[in-house]
């Protein structure tokens, strides 16, 4: 196989939902001795992978307006035609879409080409942008077991990889679960996507400030807090006498992992992939906003098998949110069943799996 040919282009969007399993990927291949390089669009963030050059081609975003889905249209057209002539020029061996719209124009330019090409999602439920590409694709790898969205003429060409996690994060599950003990600290980690979540930061610190005293007395809370609530959520916690570190962002969500005793978040792919990866118990609030509801998908996978527990954006209150964390903070063997149960569900070898599945595409003949 030349160097030319031995090239695999990962299409995925900018947020971390759709970059953390790509990221995970390039770094699979590359460790097999292939090439990478990664397509984005001018919102995506730097891939921080060393040795795999990003491209950028125009990319739309759907809106409800008919002149949001016109502009969309011409923006996805120009898209295209940008991405034929980058793989024109790269002629990669495959390419592995990863969900989001900054990946259409690359994917539908790849299976204009007749390039071997598959969609990974990372959801319970196939994403708009994954939908719309399932019958032009050769091969749909999926993070759960069941998968909704499929058109049914497309079940075929599914196959269970799981969600392909960091590293630093597969390395956590080497580290023991120990649930808090008696009289102990009690170290609650609240993430709510790369940028938080609203509702997280309005009712966590009210919450929290209503536990009983001796619960509070033992909480160690690291709080991830979106960048506009920073002041009001620090202003929340000020004279609570609760110990709170908050942070726009945690660039080491693997070490807070580790030590979490539980995790309070969102339900996104990534995030319910590391969770299991890592062996961690959790509290859910699935994004209410979601199109296909599919973080409510997610986290039903997991509240199921016994590794997490839900609340809907509807329930969590204050009074509802306090109560819950109160009942799982005190009970150190529920946490410890969960964690246990969140790692049966991991996926530890998800990277290498779909690594797997990108060389029997590209070993299969079926190419120009």
């Amino acid at each position: 196989m030349t160097a030319a040919r031995s090239l695999v282009v990962l299409a995925a969007g900018g947020t971390g939902g759709h970059l953390f399993p790509a990221e995970a990927l390039a770094r699979a291949l590359i460790g097999r001795g292939r090439a990478v390089a990664l397509v984005t669009d001018k919102r995506g963030k730097e891939f921080p992978v060393a040795g795999v050059d990003t491209y950028r081609v125009r990319a739309g975003r759907l809106g409800g307006g008919l002149w949001a889905k016109a502009k969309f249209a011409i923006d996805l057209g120009r898209g295209i035609l940008e991405a034929r002539s980058l793989l024109g020029r790269l002629r990669p061996a495959a390419v592995v879409g990863f969900g989001g719209y900054p990946s259409m124009p690359t994917m539908v330019a790849a299976t204009s080409l007749k390039l071997p090409t598959l969609i990974h999602d990372q959801n319970a439920v196939l994403g708009r942008a994954n939908r719309m590409l399932a019958t032009r694709v050769r091969a749909i790898a999926t993070s759960f077991g069941i998968v909704s969205g499929v058109p049914a003429a497309d079940r075929a060409k599914i196959e269970r990889t799981g969600n392909p996690v960091r590293p630093a994060v597969v390395a956590v599950r080497d580290l023991p679960y120990l649930p808090p003990e008696t009289d102990g600290p009690i170290r609650l980690l609240i993430i709510g996507g790369s940028q938080g979540a609203r509702i997280l930061s309005r009712v966590v610190p009210e919450a929290l400030k209503a536990l009983p005293p001796a619960l509070k007395a033992r909480l160690a809370v690291s709080q991830q807090v979106r960048p506009e609530d920073l002041e009001a959520v620090e202003a929340a916690y000020r004279g609570s006498g609760l110990a709170v570190e908050t942070r726009r962002f945690f660039d080491d969500i693997p070490a807070r992992l580790a030590a979490a005793h539980l995790v309070l978040a969102r339900a996104g792919g990534s995030t319910t992939a590391e969770l299991t990866v890592a062996g961690r118990p959790a509290l859910l609030v699935p994004f209410a906003g979601a199109i296909a509801d599919e973080q409510t998908a997610n986290a039903r996978v997991l509240v199921e098998g016994g590794a997490a527990w839900m609340l809907s954006e509807a329930e969590f209150t204050v009074e509802r949110a306090s109560a819950r964390l109160a009942e799982l903070l005190s009970d150190g063997a529920a946490l410890g069943r969960a964690a246990i149960a969140a790692r049966a569900l991991g996926e530890p070898a998800a990277a290498e799996r779909l690594a797997d599945l990108v060389e029997r595409l590209t070993n299969s003949g079926d190419r120009p």
